[in-house]
């Protein structure tokens, strides 16, 4: 990045910019090279500021909440990155049905829990999930029977060329794990979501959630990982056919298919982006050559490779 735009973004941000900046410390499988700047928000107008600042200067992006679902390549990233800490939340536990309206830095795990306390019932399955609400809501995160479509209202984003704007959630064109957004990829930044809810008992919220939580802990591996690697096929799940391949514990440097849930690729440490790379490619097209499914992708491949 030219020392021109370093200076003026330096101007900007003053001491929410940083520079020359690795981003595995921003994912959740601890992977990903250096992006040329990174700069933090920590509320939604912070983030429409940032995101226009980037488009009126031509300067690419990503968005990182959690880090989950993505994978950094090693070249790292020539732009910015954005990390998104936005995260008010408000609850409206009067109305009906109750709802809560939440930037979309929030985590899952934290919006969950709160509802609970209150007594809002609905987000049960989100407190296994991680990763924030900006993620959730792009990528139709879903658990244990519960997704974001789920539960979604509406969202307020901005778009580059059409300014901030309100989406009923009608307009999001939810598929499993996919989006309009996801799929079309439009210039827009999620700000915030309004979810519904419902009333419950406090105390059998908490014991679904542990519940939940007690069977993820058993199905799928601890661990560094950037969750599930690809999406379930029709009337099958991706894990299980990349075990039936025999590819469960197979190695690529410090990467690993994990030998608890197959459809996981845990970093050992100090693990090359392009090494977890090796194994999707083997583990997609193993699985294409002895069952003749084509596995689809659930996490994004970002930045240089």
């Amino acid at each position: 990045m030219q020392e021109s735009i370093l200076n003026e973004l330096r101007a900007i941000f003053a001491d929410r910019l940083q520079e020359n900046v690795l981003l595995q410390g921003y994912t959740s499988a601890r992977i990903g090279g250096p992006a040329d700047v990174l700069v933090f928000v920590r509320s939604a107008d912070e983030l429409a500021r940032a995101a226009e600042t980037f488009w009126q200067m031509d300067i690419p992006f990503i968005l990182l909440g959690g880090g989950s679902n993505v994978l950094v390549g090693d070249g790292g990233l020539r732009g910015a990155a954005i990390i998104n800490r936005a995260r008010l939340v408000k609850f409206d536990s009067q109305a009906e049905p109750p709802g809560v309206l939440a930037e979309s830095g929030v985590t899952l795990n934290d919006l969950a829990q709160r509802a609970a306390r209150l007594g809002l019932t609905g987000l049960e399955w989100a407190a296994t999930v991680p990763g924030t609400l900006g993620g959730a809501v792009y990528g139709n995160a879903g658990a244990f029977g519960g997704d974001t479509a789920g539960n979604l209202v509406s969202v307020d984003l901005l778009h580059r060329q059409q300014g901030r704007q309100a989406w009923p959630v009608g307009k999001l064109e939810y598929a499993y794990r996919s989006s309009l957004l996801k799929r079309e990829l439009p210039p827009v930044v999620l700000l915030t979501a309004r979810l519904r809810l419902g009333h419950g008992d406090p105390q059998a919220i908490r014991k679904k959630m542990r519940e939940f939580t007690s069977r993820r802990r058993s199905t799928q591996p601890p661990g560094a990982s950037m969750g599930s690697m690809f999406k379930n096929p029709p009337g099958d799940y991706a894990g299980r056919l990349i075990e039936a391949a025999g590819l469960k514990g197979r190695r690529v440097g410090n990467a690993e298919i994990s030998p608890v849930h197959a459809n996981f690729i845990l970093n050992h440490g100090q693990t090359r982006a392009a090494d977890v790379k090796a194994l999707i490619d083997l583990a997609s097209a193993t699985v294409l050559e002895r069952f003749g499914v084509q596995l689809e992708l659930e996490i994004e491949l970002i930045g240089e490779w």
